[in-house]
């Protein structure tokens, strides 16, 4: 496991971290952070904006979308608020799987991650490129028979070809029954984001892995089959907030399975 932790090469969850504010990175990845910054000054926002995103969606799926089941894929170094500690703190039952297939958010997950006694929080090390690995993996803990909110944070960003992306969120969307969730993000160039384009082909040329931005309808293909809750497809600091945040250059929804 160890041999695969490469610290000279910035790595897109540690570089998250520093960007929230965290202690979880290197210096490689305090450069890359840095330099993209320089470029896009307003990446922190999105980081913030993604991270406040994500307690609103589990709060609004946990308490009264009644969904007791939780798989966040790609989830990243923990930070405050993780999808556990959200959910469970509304409903203490809730069983949480977080999946990423970094070794050192893998490290941290296990140190950190603890829920409550009544739920249950746990960690499978797998690919979003490999959902029939991560429906196996996750099968012991979640009941796939029962409502299941799909979490896919800023990870099919990752999955460059579009329709590999599409066909990924489909294979896990019909694994799991009718009442489930789909919770996006996704930068784009839309939104005001088309200053990040020099910035994401500096990120693509020195860190890992390798992003890409999509449009509306491309993000909008990756729910199709749900029905999208209000206020629809935005951006995601302005998904069911105060309107008080500026808006950021990252799609946000949360699509029903009916």
């Amino acid at each position: 496991m160890t041999g695969r932790l490469r610290t000279d090469i910035a790595h897109n969850a540690r570089v998250w971290n520093y960007w929230l504010g965290g202690k979880d990175n290197y210096p490689a990845d305090r450069a890359v952070g840095d330099q993209v910054t320089g470029m896009y000054p307003s990446i922190g926002e999105v980081a913030r904006a993604d991270r406040a995103f994500l307690g609103r969606a589990v709060s609004l799926l946990a308490g009264e979308a009644g969904v007791r089941q939780f798989l966040d894929i790609g989830t990243g170094l923990p930070t405050a608020d993780n999808t556990h500690e959200v959910a469970q703190r509304i409903a203490p039952d809730a069983r949480v799987v977080y999946v990423d297939n970094d070794p050192i958010v893998l490290a941290h997950a296990r140190a950190l991650l603890t829920g409550s006694a009544q739920g249950v929080t746990e960690y499978v090390e797998a690919d979003a490129h490999q959902p029939e690995e991560i429906l196996d993996s996750v099968s012991a803990t979640l009941d796939l028979k029962q409502p299941v909110a799909v979490m896919m944070l800023g990870i099919l960003n990752f999955v460059l070809d579009t329709d590999r992306a599409r066909a990924i969120v489909r294979t896990l969307m019909d694994a799991v029954p009718s009442g489930s969730h789909l919770v996006l993000t996704h930068p784009t160039l839309e939104l005001g984001g088309e200053g990040n384009a020099e910035a994401m082909a500096f990120w693509n040329q020195n860190a890992t892995p390798p992003i890409t931005a999509r449009t509306r309808a491309e993000f909008a293909s990756f729910l199709e089959g749900t029905e999208i809750l209000e206020p629809g497809i935005v951006s995601c600091a302005r998904w069911r907030a105060d309107g008080t945040q500026p808006e950021v250059a990252q799609f946000g929804a949360v699509g029903r399975k009916p």
